[in-house]
């Protein structure tokens, strides 16, 4: 069955609606500050979304772009004076950015309650892409109805992650390690993957290349979690896995688009308005 990762973001957004308007009363408009300093068209897709949804729950998202020159030096600098700026509430600098950029100096720059993207090592928020993994997996385990609560069910699914990149799989599997679980990661020097995947009962692949699982090696009724993705020859945006190919294995799985893309904007626009409220 597929997943409708739409549905579940707009859910989400509904609530995040009101939750803005109560804090406008107060005199507070949620503030988000995106500096970009890339081309990449996915990246430019998402920052899109950003502020197409911020702006539909009344937040206001601000987007400087920077040239990809930008030395880690000009960009800790901007980043001080946003910090300094008690009208912004979230900052994020989107990645992929050049690898000139120091990016351990630039995640730890941005002041812990106003990393609503969850990359400082003492941040107030969990990564929104493993929140948004988590809100998936909290859909799938109300439509099985299962005599568990949440929190069990999913503590009794065998997990995985494909890819330990800084944008997707390292900080999916840090927002499950906060909540007491230790899903396996399975990286291209993994020589047990075959192993792993068979035995997942959670598969959530990171990765944006083509065929990066193939059908036999999941294990039938596999929840399957497509994060990373690629354009394909025509310009479209496709999964790490070919949706065809695996629809008949997994009981559950995300389409690209339109599966973990949206509830991943939702999860970033709630981790903005907490940052408002408090």
């Amino acid at each position: 069955m597929t997943v409708d990762g739409k549905q579940i973001s707009q859910r989400i957004l509904d609530n995040l609606k009101i939750k803005v308007g109560k804090l406008k009363k107060r005199g507070i408009t949620p503030h988000l500050h995106i500096i970009t300093l890339t081309t990449d068209s996915a990246s430019q897709a998402y920052v899109s979304q950003k502020e197409k949804k911020g702006k539909e729950i009344g937040a206001k998202i601000t987007v400087e772009n920077l040239s990809p020159n930008t030395k880690t030096d000009e960009l800790l600098a901007k980043i001080e004076k946003l910090n300094n700026k008690s009208s912004i509430h979230g900052i994020i600098i989107q990645r992929p950015f050049s690898p000139k950029i120091e990016e351990k100096k630039v995640a730890e720059a941005i002041n812990p309650k106003k990393d609503v993207d969850g990359f400082h090592i003492y941040s107030d928020f969990s990564p929104p892409v493993g929140l948004s993994v988590i809100k998936i997996l909290e859909d799938v385990y109300n439509l099985e109805e299962e005599n568990l609560n949440f929190d069990g069910w999913l503590k009794s699914k065998k997990i995985s992650v494909i890819g330990r990149g800084v944008t997707a799989g390292r900080p999916i599997a840090k927002t499950f390690e906060r909540i007491g679980i230790s899903p396996q990661v399975i990286t291209s020097t993994n020589g047990n993957k075959e192993e792993i995947l068979k035995n997942s009962d959670v598969v959530i692949c990171a990765v944006g290349k083509p065929n990066v699982i193939k059908k036999d090696e999941l294990k039938n009724g596999v929840i399957l979690i497509g994060v990373g993705m690629f354009k394909d020859a025509n310009g479209r945006f496709q999964s790490d896995y070919d949706e065809e190919e695996i629809r008949n294995i997994a009981s559950f799985y995300t389409p690209t688009p339109g599966g973990v893309g949206p509830v991943n904007v939702a999860m970033l626009l709630s981790n903005l308005v907490k940052a408002a409220e408090n």
